[in-house]
């Protein structure tokens, strides 16, 4: 009688509704010139940028007073909540500067696939992320052989804890 609830309870789990399975870690981005940190900050997904290969600002925000500002540490993924099989929330486009509905969803174990959308998700792109197994090195000054150029100090949380709600 045990093993027939056992088999029950397995078997409604398995058709009940999905959850989507939590992508926090490091990230590369398709192109290989970046990394994404996400973390779980508060019930929402927060990614930010942890590594470039080339050190960029963020020249095209609607923000005046934050263009100009490096591209490490800038949240590129914002407030993406569990929706079913996914997170939905909003992606930063840091090359036009716009922010977009966006979708990630974990597609393989170390395969995280991105998709931002625009006119209400009629037209959606997006670009396949790869699992950073071990992340690069945080530097603190000088570029060593084969260091990133740039990488993230400090943790993801504490950077966009005031952003919840405001533009980033």
């Amino acid at each position: 009688m045990r093993l027939f609830i056992l088999v029950g309870c397995s078997m409604v789990l398995a058709v009940g509704p999905g959850w989507a399975a939590e992508p926090t870690g490091d990230w590369m981005v398709e192109n290989g010139l970046g990394q994404v940190r996400i973390e779980n900050c508060g019930g929402s997904l927060w990614g930010v940028v942890s590594w470039e290969k080339v050190a960029g600002r963020d020249t095209e925000n609607p923000d005046p007073a934050l263009r100009g500002r490096p591209m490490l540490g800038v949240p590129i993924l914002i407030e993406m909540k569990p929706n079913r099989d996914r997170w939905e929330g909003h992606v930063y486009n840091a090359e036009n500067g716009k922010t977009y509905t966006a979708n990630i969803k974990l597609m393989a174990p170390n395969t995280l696939r991105i998709e931002g959308c625009i006119l209400g998700g009629f037209f959606c792109g997006g670009q396949d992320w790869t699992r950073v197994v071990q992340p690069n090195p945080q530097s603190k000054g000088g570029a060593q052989k084969g260091a990133p150029k740039a990488s993230l100090v400090g943790d993801v949380c504490s950077r966009v804890s005031n952003l919840a709600g405001r533009p980033h």
